[in-house]
């Protein structure tokens, strides 16, 4: 690690984190089914307001009604489910299956099947690009799938330096940020001509799993879990240009850029809130309690509300999802 980040992070430990701040503010607890063991990540359906959970423990689809602030349904045999995206301009929703590589594209409403399509091995993160109507899925054997969600047809499969993680679209240009655990980098991809254009080495960290875009700013926000730490890359030159330890075993991190604001969901048991002081200065200001485990979430910057995973826990009878609501 640098000599200068490494007294930054050293002056951050030393800090106390004042829970008083409240930046989110627990209001519902919304009680799953299924055995223990690992979720994954969430989409939402905003016109439903249903909340898309992969139950992978229980190889299942959880569906949420948000309104109801009940499980409606779980959808079967979606088995090692890990990326959910939804599409809401042709009302799909693609699923990533940890087993077999698989991706399956649901109907919106029904969640029947509408196609499936066979990758490698592992599919795992999915996203969703309205403005060209492609679907991304990142899969073993390095590679990131693209598809086109018209036809559902695989236009393209990218292969990358090293196995993916999650990744970030950027809206005004053709760009992929991509992180890698090992080597840790950030792999930029052009969309336009479905190739890497360019990789970013990571010194500061490794093992990076979750990424974070701030489009306007030109930096990503990197979760590594070697040393734990949020990672500040520029987009346009690759250069560290911050960091800021945090607890272990993140994998998720979310960006409130109204608030200015980074949300880390980590499996020791903790949602962090980062400040974001400046593009090249985050720090952290709030440490809030979760669950073991508790490591996927998903923040909606629409409502400013942030959904956290929570594996089964011991006494209770199933997951739940802890719904958050940022405060000004």
């Amino acid at each position: 690690m640098r000599p200068v980040l490494v007294a930054a992070a050293a002056a951050v430990l030393a800090q106390p984190v004042t829970a008083a701040a409240a930046e989110l503010e627990l209001i519902q607890t919304i009680p799953l089914k299924g055995r223990a063991g690992n979720l994954d990540h969430l989409a939402l359906d905003s016109k439903r307001d249903r909340l898309l959970v992969a139950n992978k423990a229980n190889n299942t689809l959880d569906v949420v009604d948000l309104k109801a602030g009940a499980l409606l349904r779980q959808v079967p045999n979606q088995t090692g489910i890990q990326g959910i995206a939804y599409a809401a301009d042709l009302d799909r929703v693609y699923v990533g299956l940890g087993t077999n590589g698989l991706c399956n594209v649901l109907d919106g409403e029904t969640y029947k099947a509408v196609k499936t399509i066979k990758f490698a091995d592992d599919a795992d993160n999915v996203r969703y690009n309205p403005a060209t109507q492609t679907a991304y899925v990142a899969h073993a054997e390095k590679s990131l799938g693209v598809i086109s969600a018209k036809t559902n047809a695989l236009k393209a499969d990218i292969k990358l330096p090293a196995a993916a993680e999650a990744f970030a679209l950027e809206a005004k240009r053709p760009r992929i940020y991509l992180a890698t655990p090992e080597p840790c980098q950030v792999v930029v991809i052009d969309t336009a001509k479905n190739e890497v254009a360019t990789v970013y080495p990571v010194k500061t960290a490794a093992g990076a799993h979750p990424i974070a875009l701030d489009e306007a700013a030109h930096r990503v926000y990197l979760g590594c879990r070697k040393e734990p730490m949020v990672v500040v890359v520029d987009t346009e030159t690759g250069k560290e240009v911050g960091g800021v330890p945090i607890p272990a075993d993140v994998d998720d991190l979310f960006l409130d850029a109204g608030r200015k604001r980074l949300y880390a969901s980590c499996g020791e048991g903790v949602l962090a809130v980062l400040k974001v002081t400046d593009a090249d200065r985050v720090e952290v200001v709030e440490k809030i309690p979760t669950a073991k485990g508790a490591r996927t979430c998903l923040y909606v910057p629409e409502t400013g509300r942030l959904y956290l995973a929570v594996p089964r826990q011991e006494g209770k009878d199933g997951p739940e999802v802890r719904v958050y609501r940022a405060k000004p």
